[in-house]
């Protein structure tokens, strides 16, 4: 990926998403960063431009309510008429801050399900459009190797329940959502990938519920920004990454019926725009 590309980074505020837009923005990219507080969203600019970078555009919203990820989308589509690459790193851990019992959204779903698989699938389909038009473009879903088998009867996990069931299923569907698109769109416009970017970074989901780091902030930035903007990557779609190696996931992952049933039904919950193909 060749000159200054437009990058969306969600959940921009801290963490894995504050440290890889500080570090884009000092490469030069022009960047778009989300986040849910305008506050901190101010601040997180504030850092990229002291960077050296110019200071990103910002847009606010609440992935806990797909209405607010709709809108979000249309604010995006109006400020600028390219983007390259879209991060979907916004998300919710299986312990705190947001806590071990099952939560809902605003929308009625399982929580976790809704911010880490729903929110993104719909985003990434909203502005698809963009990026096929801004081709080549890259969709990058970060996930986790932490990954639980998707139970269709039980998709919102009302009879068994448990945070680390609920993240590790929300993180297997991100990585099936990618892997659908990924084979309905050309690589030559738009390519998609997962990763697991590094193994309890010193972030604050995993200070406050795991209580040590294992990997560093920058293995994980490292790791994501290889496939976000490096030329290596160009054309290469489909995958699953650990780090910086190509992995498999789960093998649930690999199950055309499961990734089609999980497709409908993320269409359904969520009323996003089919793939104009």
């Amino acid at each position: 990926m060749t000159g200054s590309p437009t990058i969306l980074i969600t959940g921009a505020t801290d963490g894995l998403g504050l440290a890889l837009a500080e570090d884009l923005a000092a490469r030069g990219a022009d960047l778009i960063l989300h986040g849910r507080s305008p506050a901190r969203l101010e601040r997180a600019a504030d850092r990229c431009a002291a960077s050296g970078g110019a200071r990103p555009r910002t847009v606010t919203a609440d992935f806990a309510d797909l209405g607010q990820v709709r809108d979000m989308a249309a604010r995006v589509r109006a400020s600028t008429d390219r983007l390259h690459v879209l991060v979907n790193n916004a998300g919710i851990g299986a312990g705190a801050p947001e806590g071990r019992t099952r939560g809902t959204s605003a929308d009625g779903h399982e929580l976790r399900f809704a911010v880490n698989h729903l929110a993104g699938f719909l985003l990434t389909l909203e502005l698809l459009p963009l990026l096929r038009a801004s081709a080549p473009a890259r969709v990058v879903h970060v996930a986790s190797i932490g990954q639980h088998p998707i139970d269709f009867d039980d998709l919102m996990l009302e009879r068994s329940y448990s945070g680390t069931r609920a993240y590790g299923q929300s993180k297997l569907a991100q990585i099936m959502g990618g892997l659908h698109l990924a084979a309905l769109v050309p690589a030559a416009e738009v390519t998609v990938n997962s990763l697991h970017p590094a193994t309890f970074m010193p972030t604050k989901i995993v200070l406050a519920e795991v209580g040590h780091s294992v990997d560093t902030l920058d293995e994980g930035v490292a790791a994501t920004r290889r496939l976000a903007i490096d030329p290596a990557m160009a054309g290469i779609t489909g995958r699953f990454h650990d780090r910086a190696r190509e992995a498999r996931a789960h093998a649930q992952a690999y199950d055309s019926e499961a990734r089609t049933r999980l497709w409908r039904t993320s269409a359904r919950l969520t009323g996003a725009p089919p793939p104009a193909l």
